[in-house]
């Protein structure tokens, strides 16, 4: 792949060629940045290709992508990404803003935004003729592997913490995927992961371990660009975007900002748009780092309702912190309390998120309340999950269905009360 060139750490800046490295810097175990040819890019393709592509999912941006073409048309693994932006004037009104955008993850196959990162590793994966593919995830990642790895007849082994939500652990066994539940926290099947990886030979997916994880889930800042370019054109009062997304281990955020660098260096972007990170208060490793000032990711002892941003060490703090100082934003962090609201407010316009997917709509709550977001800003808030993830969650953000008699008495009963 001539668009392929090879990886840079992201802390010394060293440089490796393809076949140097796989996963993390040798040096100094800073994550890998995976380096493309933009030269190349930009003799070759140009934005109105891409948008005249017909494929609705994240294969219309291959030419931007360090994989090749993996087939598999008419499977979900074809069907990655490409999600709707719904507008919501309603929310909009309630915070008092003029624009705001809902970009609702949950129409991946899997239900999540973790599909995006899974397809492009399966991908690499095959490349690499490795016959199973591993992973360490609280659910989301572990069914995106599943998922994908379903999809294309592929081996996935997913180590996931047994406080794992059932419906999260379900997913992962209807897709086929052998499923090892470890009697402790996100960290400890992350450490174990890699090991087994080692002495096994599999190919590991891990989030802020693979480099290809962010090349997966940068096309998000594809999609976002290209729905910004035309709807600018329909409204060209707005300015600079805003972008809210909710942080665990890092690596969304840092994808999706990886995706505006490249198009950016590419020449086909006119302004970084600015990037919001929030977490919960429970977990918030890489806030701490941000208001200190610092890069210095200190681990926490995690413990918020919302189980995929749960995170005792984030493996992409750094490129984290980077993703919101570098872009002109920031750092939020949310009480679980407010994270539940959220849920029911993005309920209230339809869309049923999970805790960390409605942690987002979270921080822009929290962002209009200190001022930092005001009412001429245009806002999209990123929802990374389904609801139907973690169901027990979602009944603690609303009151419980009364039950009564089956009769019209009861029901005016009910009614006048």
């Amino acid at each position: 792949m001539e668009k392929f060139l090879g990886y840079r750490c992201s802390l010394c800046q060293r440089e490796y060629s393809p076949t140097q490295v796989q996963y993390t810097c040798p040096e100094d175990g800073g994550n890998l940045d995976v380096v493309l040819d933009i030269e190349h890019m930009r003799r070759f393709v140009s934005p109105e290709a891409i948008f005249a592509q017909p494929e609705p999912s994240i294969w219309r941006y291959l030419p931007l992508l360090p994989v090749d073409d993996a087939g598999f048309a008419g499977t979900p693994f074809r069907r990655v990404g490409w999600t709707p932006i719904f507008e919501s004037p309603r929310l909009a009104r309630q915070l008092g803003l003029k624009s705001l955008w809902i970009k609702d993850e949950s129409r991946n196959p899997t239900a999540s935004f973790k599909d995006r990162a899974s397809a492009v590793v399966v991908a690499r994966a095959r490349e690499l003729n490795a016959e199973v593919v591993v992973t360490a995830s609280t659910g989301n990642a572990g069914a995106a592997l599943a998922g994908m790895a379903a999809a294309v007849g592929h081996q996935a082994v997913i180590f996931a913490p047994k406080t794992a939500p059932p419906a999260k652990v379900a997913q992962l066994l209807v897709f086929g995927a052998q499923v090892i539940l470890v009697d402790g926290n996100y960290d400890s099947a992350f450490d174990l992961t890699i090991q087994a990886a080692q002495e096994f030979g599999w190919y590991c997916r891990n989030t802020g371990y693979n480099p290809f994880t962010a090349e997966g889930k940068k096309t998000a800042a594809f999609e976002i660009w290209e729905w910004w370019e035309n709807t600018r054109k329909a409204y060209p009062e707005l300015k600079r975007l805003n972008v809210f997304v909710s942080v665990g281990d890092g690596n969304i955020i840092s994808g999706i900002h990886k995706g505006f660098k490249d198009l950016l260096a590419l020449g086909w972007l006119e302004q970084m748009p600015r990037i919001f990170g929030v977490q919960s208060t429970g977990s918030a490793a890489i806030y701490n780092a941000f208001q200190s000032g610092s890069e210095v990711i200190i681990p926490v002892t995690a413990n918020t309702l919302a189980d995929s941003i749960s995170v005792d060490l984030p493996r992409d703090g750094v490129r984290a912190v980077r993703a919101a100082r570098e872009s002109g934003g920031r750092y939020l962090a949310v009480e679980d309390s407010q994270i539940l609201q959220a849920i029911a407010a993005l309920g209230q316009v339809g869309i049923f998120a999970e805790p960390a997917g409605a942690t987002s709509y979270a921080g822009l709550v929290q962002a209009v309340q200190l001022g930092i977001i005001n009412e001429e800003d245009a806002v999209l808030v990123l929802n990374t999950g389904s609801g139907l993830k973690d169901v027990k969650a979602a009944m603690q953000a609303v009151r419980e269905a009364p039950i009564i008699e089956p009769t019209l008495q009861a029901l005016k009963q009910h009614l006048s009360k």
